[in-house]
Order: C-alpha cells, then structure tokens, then sequence
C-alpha cells in the first residue's frame, strides 16, 4: 500500500511549478480557499496555452458524474506528455457519488494528473480516500491562518520577495490585513512591485504604497490605550468615525482584543523576558518586550475586565442588546477600558 504524501503550501506550490516529478492524484481539501485557488491556477499553468483545448479539463462536481471523470482522466493526452483535469466543487457532492471514483484513485493514469477541490471544507467519502491513500495521492490540507502565525507568514512571505520589514511596520500591517491571507499576498504584491530587492519596508513605505496610515490605524488605537492615552485614543477613534470605509469597526475592536489578550497571557507568564512571553503570545520579540512597560498600566484584573468590555461591545455592535452606531460604541468602548477599576465581577 502506498503511503500518501501531506505536504504545506510552500513545498507543494514549489514543486508543481518546477513540473517534475508530479504525482497522478493530487487531493486539495481544507477550510481555506485561498491556497487552493492558487494551487489550481499553478496546476492549469503545468498546460502550455496552445494545448489547453485538448490537454486541460475543467470539471465541476455538481454538474458531472465521477464515471465521466474516470472516463476523462483513462484519456491519453494529446501530443503531450501530461494532460490535467481539475475536478472543483466536491464539497457540493455526496459522499456516495465522490465514493465512486475510488477505482481510480487506486489505479490512476500516468499520463493524467488528476486536481479533486474540496473548497471550503475537509474531503468526505471514506472509501474515496482510502483509495487515496491506497493509490498515494498528495493530499494537502488549506488550513485557515491562525492570528497568531500572521507575522510569521508575513515575514516570509517578504522575505521571498526581497523585502525586509522593520518591526512596527510589521505590526502596522499585521492588523491591517489580518487573518485574511488573500488580502495579505495583494499588499504584499503591491510592496514588490513598487520596491526593488532589497528595500526595508518602513511604517512611512506603508503608508505611501498601500495607504494606511502611520498616525491613525488599528496598531496605534491599540498602543494609545495600552500607554493610557486618552486624547491619542479619542483622536484616533474620531478619525476612524469620519471615514468608516477605510477604517472598518471589526478590525479596530479585533486588533485592540488581541493587544489586550496578549497583556493577559503576559500578566500570568512566570518569566517575563521578551523571549519567553514571545513564545507565551505568538508575537515576534519585539511586539513582547513592548508589552512589558504596560503591565504597569493594567493589573490583572483590569485586563479581564476590559477583555470582558471588549466582547460585550462586539456583541451589542451585532445588534445583541443594542443597535446603536458601532463608532459611538468604539468611543463607549474606549472610555470604559481607560477607566476600568479592576473590580470582578463586573
């Protein structure tokens, strides 16, 4: 029995647009859109552009039947040595139906490679995949990124476009984008093709190329109230109501909870040099020894009560208790963390 091979995004992009050595069956499954999207764009690319109407095939689960893929994929490829076929949508198909392409999965074509998408969920069909791993199909899994594994893959990332990026300014763009990897590799895209190799990417460089700005932005909210600001923080909260659309609510209230959880963690970390509360938050170094300072500003139990603030001002701008204006509950929300007592329960 072949064993199948799991491998990362990194590894299996690399490998596909090397074009050697590909595997017969390739299943990508996962919650995370985005990485398979790219990987069926590097797959349709394996196809030159003249031999795409006889070697390249697009098929759509709900609209075909895995009998007619069996039948495209036993097909030889026409004055090439490969043909692909790219089966989508298979999370809108049955686990009885997927479950009739196991016969091919376990005896797949040498001369097809074989893309089964399940976009949005993880693959179903027992007998499918244990023909999968029977007949050693890759099987790569679009895992949703983790906010605290953003920086990482910011860096990276940049780092294989030819870019470094100062601390802040990684910061500065890891509440921007967040968690959304498609928004991430777009202003990433913008900074390579707007710098040469090399260059340092700076809050200044930020704000040029992809507008945000280094004064008002969810990392400085999130800094005015950890060093106790308040005219910062009111500012900053005034500029974000005057111009909703560049400054989104969700995004500010997600950026100050992360900031103030990361505090917690670190109030109840025993050793708290910047290498173990780095390790103890998920943040790089840098982001860990400057939360140190404000452990000073916040007790412990006033953290617990501002994250406790935080959640109900998310609730109630879902219209949970109140449907008021989701800036003048960012302005409440600011007041109420500037002078939380500390007092539990609240």
């Amino acid at each position: 029995m072949a064993t199948p091979k799991t491998v990362n995004f990194t590894d299996l992009a690399r490998s596909v647009a090397r074009g050697t050595d590909l595997a017969p069956v390739y299943l990508l499954h996962g919650e995370e859109g985005f990485y398979i999207d790219r990987l069926i764009k590097l797959f349709e690319n394996l196809v030159p552009e003249a031999d795409r109407d006889f070697n390249l095939y697009t098929l759509y689960g709900p609209e075909t039947t895995m009998a007619t893929v069996h039948e495209v994929c036993r097909r030889f490829p026409m004055m090439a040595d490969r043909q692909v076929v790219v089966l989508k949508e298979l999370q809108s198909v049955n686990a009885n139906e997927l479950n009739n392409l196991a016969p091919y999965l376990r005896n797949p074509s040498p001369t097809t490679v074989l893309v089964a998408c399940f976009r949005g969920e993880k693959a179903k069909g027992k007998e499918l995949l244990d023909a999968a791993k029977t007949g050693g199909a890759v099987i790569f899994e679009s895992k949703k990124l983790k906010e605290s594994a953003v920086s990482g893959e910011l860096s990276a990332l940049l780092k294989s476009k030819g870019l470094n990026i100062e601390p802040k300014g990684l910061e500065l763009m890891r509440d921007h984008v967040g968690t959304d990897l498609s928004r991430l590799y777009n202003e990433v895209e913008k900074l390579a093709v707007a710098l040469p190799k090399g260059s340092m990417v700076t809050p200044e460089v930020i704000q040029h190329h992809i507008g945000i700005s280094k004064d008002f932005n969810n990392y400085e909210l999130a800094d005015a109230l950890l060093r106790r600001n308040a005219s910062r923080a009111f500012e900053i909260v005034a500029r974000f109501a005057a111009d909703p659309k560049h400054y989104p609510f969700p995004t500010a209230i997600s950026a100050v909870f992360g900031k103030f959880s990361d505090l917690m963690i670190c109030h109840f970390t025993p050793d708290k040099s910047p290498a173990s509360l780095a390790k103890a938050t998920g943040a790089s170094e840098w982001a860990a020894k400057n939360l140190i300072p404000y452990l000073r500003n916040y007790n412990a139990y006033q953290v617990i009560e501002i994250i406790g603030i935080i959640r109900q001002t998310d609730a109630r701008c879902k219209g949970i208790g109140s449907r008021q204006d989701p800036y003048s509950l960012l302005h409440d929300m600011v007041f109420r963390i500037l002078t939380a007592p500390g007092r539990l329960p609240y």
